[in-house]
């Protein structure tokens, strides 16, 4: 694999269609930005590391072409897709209760002495059970595939879109943690966990009522 292979037109492409999907507020980032806020660089990190994780996983069953084949059984993204949307609707219940906690009182879901591995495990599910996840790394894998390229893109792609994944869910928890963003967190707290209880409220129902 040469260097000119992470620079062709079509990967160029398939890098830009990640970014932007990946950098746009969504569950997963919406999750490490508030973690980050409450709980510390630490344990957004370790959580943004399992979604990296889950995404890696789709990734290699796009590159494999494991994700076609799975598209091809209904029952397997529905049963994928009502456990994202009761996920997500879960996420938007201990939200909206944290919103309405006392001040005082620790984040109700984003405790800075959770265990490491529990935290993983959190992000490794919120992405595991994202069925459009499969569709989106299916839609990369597919945009670097030159009709004359016979997939020969599709490593690249994969290695440079992880990178660019850890690079951006990172970043979040970096940047959130900041002793400025934690001071802004508790001026906002309740206002930010509401806005997070209803945007993981509308996409849990609108993922469970989804029709694929």
């Amino acid at each position: 694999m040469t260097p000119t292979a992470f620079l062709t037109a079509d990967v160029l492409i398939a890098y830009s269609a990640y970014f932007v999907g990946t950098a746009s507020p969504g569950p997963s980032n919406l999750a490490i930005m508030s973690l980050a806020m409450s709980a510390g660089r630490r344990p957004a990190l370790t959580f943004a590391l399992g979604v990296v994780s889950g995404s890696f996983f789709w990734a290699l069953l796009a590159s494999l072409g494991l994700s076609a084949v799975l598209a091809a059984y209904s029952e397997c993204l529905v049963a994928i897709k009502i456990a994202g949307g009761l996920y997500l609707l879960w996420l938007g219940f201990k939200s909206a209760r944290s919103a309405f906690a006392p001040a005082n009182l620790p984040h109700a879901h984003a405790r800075a002495d959770e265990p490491l591995k529990r935290l993983y495990l959190r992000g490794l599910l919120l992405h595991l059970t994202n069925p459009k996840a499969i569709l989106v790394w299916m839609s990369i894998v597919s945009l670097a595939m030159s009709p004359a390229g016979g997939g020969t893109h599709t490593a690249p792609v994969v290695l440079g879109c992880m990178c660019i994944g850890v690079s951006v869910f990172s970043s979040y928890a970096l940047l959130f943690s900041t002793a400025s963003a934690r001071r802004a967190y508790m001026a906002v707290r309740r206002w930010l966990d509401g806005s997070l209880a209803i945007m993981f409220g509308i996409a849990g129902i609108k993922l469970l009522s989804s029709k694929t």
